[in-house]
């Protein structure tokens, strides 16, 4: 009987380590999209250094620009070394990333579908459903997201209904994906 409580404390145990190794991770997560946060401030602020400073491309490197979309503002979405991950078009309440043609962003690399889609965009549709179930906004403003594919290459997304006080959250929690994404990528090649 002794032996049988053991193993039951031990189990019991390893199901704790578990939960507190995904709460960490989380917390990990988490963080690293604050920090994205403050760099996207120090950013627009003024602060450069070396490391976020994006290098002068010469003629020869120059990428043309993409066709006029009916968007009203673009940002290129770059790595710190200064590659091109995606463009980011922005209207009043709506965006569209179209990733880079030279990068390949398969759907099922981490964390995609793990961060971007599960805890950003879906807990986001989500917290709207619950907003307009209790007449806080309307149903026809609950975020809504498309991912347009090629197979497993993603090629953009769209996302509609975005209010003000996400567009920093989302910016910097796709950045922060694509980052990942890219340098998954970069590992396995």
């Amino acid at each position: 009987m002794a032996e049988e409580e053991k193993i039951k404390k031990i189990a019991e145990l390893r199901g704790l380590l578990e939960k507190r190794i995904e709460d960490i991770e989380t917390e990990l997560e988490g963080l690293r999209v604050l920090l994205g946060f403050v760099d996207d401030m120090l950013i627009e602020k003024g602060f450069k250094r070396a490391k976020i400073m994006k290098p002068v491309p010469t003629p020869a490197e120059t990428v043309p620009e993409p066709p006029a979309m009916e968007y009203e503002r673009s940002i290129p979405i770059k790595t710190v070394a200064g590659d091109l991950l995606a463009d980011l078009y922005m209207e009043e309440d709506s965006m569209q990333i179209v990733l880079a043609e030279d990068k390949s962003f398969d759907v099922n690399t981490p964390p995609f579908t793990s961060f971007l889609v599960d805890r950003v965009l879906a807990k986001m549709q989500e917290k709207d459903r619950e907003a307009a179930s209790t007449g806080e906004i309307t149903p026809d403003k609950i975020i809504s997201y498309n991912i347009v594919r090629d197979g497993d290459l993603i090629r953009e997304i769209t996302i509609r209904n975005v209010r003000k006080e996400r567009l920093r959250e989302l910016k910097s929690s796709i950045r922060w994906t694509l980052e990942k994404m890219y340098e998954k990528t970069m590992q396995t090649t």
